[in-house]
């Protein structure tokens, strides 16, 4: 009897491990499992539904990456890299320390690359095929939208330092913690006094938060953003870049959203399960 129930349980169990990787559609043949669609589910918390019109959209995307001979090389990577360190006024050295003090820069190396993929590919099926933002449509943009082109002269923090980190980072989570290896110091702050990196961080900062912990002049540092104060209005002719960058940004986001729902409707999409 014993060997009967451990024969049926085995034949169950490779029964539903067989259902669980079942095809349940064929996206232009690539094969999607129920696996993947629980995954999905599980991992965004989504209906199945809303699971596989995403994995169709992230399926067309990959093939048309592909079918495009779209690539991404460590050169492209590094050149994107530099370009961040110049528009923030640093060098590529104290950029990379810069992440690597706020995120993990493996994470961030894969993201960018992300974003280049997608830049070459909007570059690839949208050239020539969309309306260039002209000077009426920046200054229309620029009206519509100054609360975006607005900066705070003064930056009033507490400053903090330390020559060890974990101190600086049990202070995050208790902010009444005092200990004799910080030191504290209330400071204000002027936007043309900083350097480019603190620039950075503070404007990173929102109100009444506390700052990446960042490593300077030998010392682990913190800031917590008391105020903000003094706005100062970008001038158009200094957002004018931006402005251009944001108005294209959005054209190509629409143009690309159309792009795949033309091609989600010719598609070869085969739902089996």
């Amino acid at each position: 009897m014993k060997k009967y129930i451990l024969s049926f349980l085995t034949m169950f169990t490779l029964s539903h491990a067989g259902l669980v990787n079942a095809i349940a559609i064929i996206i232009n043949d690539t094969p999607i499992t129920l696996y993947d669609i629980d995954e999905k589910m599980q991992t965004h918390n989504i209906l199945k539904e809303q699971a596989v019109d995403n994995i169709i959209d992230e399926t067309l995307y990959k093939q048309e990456l592909k079918n495009k001979n779209i690539t991404v090389d460590i050169f492209d990577i590094d050149t994107h890299i530099e370009k961040l360190a110049a528009q923030n006024s640093m060098s590529i050295l104290q950029f990379k320390s810069l992440v690597r003090q706020q995120q993990n820069y493996e994470l961030f190396v894969q993201q960018v690359k992300k974003q280049l993929l997608h830049k070459k590919l909007i570059e690839k099926i949208a050239k020539g095929k969309l309306k260039l933002a002209n000077e009426d449509d920046m200054k229309i943009f620029y009206e519509n939208n100054k609360n975006q082109f607005k900066n705070h002269d003064t930056i009033e923090v507490t400053a903090y330092v330390s020559k060890n980190k974990a101190l600086l980072n049990k202070l995050k989570t208790n902010p009444m913690m005092r200990d004799e290896n910080i030191i504290v110091q209330n400071i204000i702050l002027k936007q043309n006094e900083l350097t480019p990196q603190v620039k950075y961080i503070l404007n990173s900062t929102n109100k009444q938060e506390f700052s990446v912990i960042f490593a300077q002049n030998k010392n682990y540092n913190m800031f917590y953003v008391i105020d903000k104060k003094d706005i100062q209005t970008i001038s158009y002719k200094d957002a004018k870049d931006t402005i251009f960058n944001q108005i294209m940004k959005k054209r190509e986001q629409n143009y690309l959203k159309e792009y795949f729902e033309t091609l989600k409707i010719t598609a070869n999409i085969q739902v089996l399960r």
